[in-house]
């Protein structure tokens, strides 16, 4: 027939595919995101009792030394030793203060801490700082340079710096101990790993077009984004001043001591009192735990704020 229109058999069905599911539009994938960060995380048991675990480990050495300052050099010498307090604590705390001039100690130790604190945190920003962000000859070498006198034990400088100590007329003088650490290789390291990732190149870029010079970036720039990061280096170098002993106990005496050599002195005679050596040893770390409870929020909060920065 004309005009009829002719059309083609109908062929197989193909088998129709499933259809991909299709991916979350963006505000769906912050919907999901904001839903698991609010989610309350819960610890099991085990963790709990790990975490107890290492408290009690960590505690321990401390709670022994209480407990040990409280009793007399006779009965810490009995077995079992006493695992509570006695009633000689005061006595004890006494006549440490006393025998080992804790006063002066602790007002050294305090300033040569503070001070070897405040020169360190200072100038290794400064050089974390210029190796992280400016641009000059052998920088490289020079940071090698650095990070290897890390690995130069400290024993080996002990005699030629005793002796530029002793041409200085310095022994038994608070600034022998303070000038050899005014700076540390690792402090210098750490801010300078910092402050590669932490500050961005634009953000000083934008200070020296709107006319900075180089002081006024530092400390209008560099030193608030590197706070986080002082603060870490200040705890660490405060700690650590206030623990020092190998050089301490051969620039100093006894006439003028820190607390780490003072401690010595509680140590002598032929049967050393053990109760007075505990006590004299929880004057000197009381001041560590009173400085960490006042200030150990601001510390950690510190911490968690170069955490999650950008």
């Amino acid at each position: 027939m004309s005009g009829a229109t002719v059309r083609p058999a109908p062929g197989p069905q193909r088998a129709t595919e499933p259809t991909p599911p299709r991916p979350p539009s963006g505000r769906r994938r912050r919907r999901a995101k904001a839903g698991s960060a609010g989610r309350t995380l819960h610890a099991g048991w085990l963790t709990y009792v790990i975490l107890i675990l290492f408290t009690i480990g960590s505690l321990f050495p401390l709670v022994w030394t209480a407990f040990a300052a409280s009793h007399t050099n006779t009965r810490l010498a009995q077995t079992p030793p006493p695992f509570w307090f006695g009633g000689e604590l005061w006595s004890n705390l006494d006549q440490a203060w006393n025998t080992a001039n804790m006063g002066l100690a602790l007002y050294n130790t305090l300033f040569v801490a503070s001070t070897i604190t405040v020169s360190t945190v200072l100038f290794a920003t400064l050089a974390g700082f210029a190796f992280a962000k400016l641009q000059f000859r052998a920088k490289n070498f020079l940071l090698l340079l650095v990070i290897g006198t890390m690995m130069v034990p400290p024993q080996l400088s002990v005699v030629p710096l005793f002796m530029a100590i002793a041409e200085l007329q310095w022994t038994n003088h608070l600034q022998a101990v303070i000038l050899p650490m005014m700076v540390s290789a690792f402090g210098v390291f750490f801010m300078r790993q910092y402050l590669s990732q932490a500050l961005p190149t634009e953000l000083i870029e934008a200070a020296r077009v709107d006319g900075a010079h180089s002081l006024r970036v530092v400390w209008h720039v560099v030193f608030p984004v590197a706070r986080p990061a002082m603060a870490v280096l200040g705890m660490l170098t405060f700690v650590m001043a206030w623990n020092e002993f190998f050089w301490p106990i051969i620039a100093l005496t006894q006439q003028n001591p820190t607390v780490q050599v003072a401690l010595t002195g509680l140590g002598r005679g032929y049967v050393p009192d053990q109760g007075v050596i505990m006590a004299g040893a929880l004057l000197g770390t009381l001041p560590l735990l009173i400085a960490f409870a006042l200030f150990g929020r601001q510390i950690v909060g510190g911490i968690m704020h170069g955490a999650i920065k950008g």
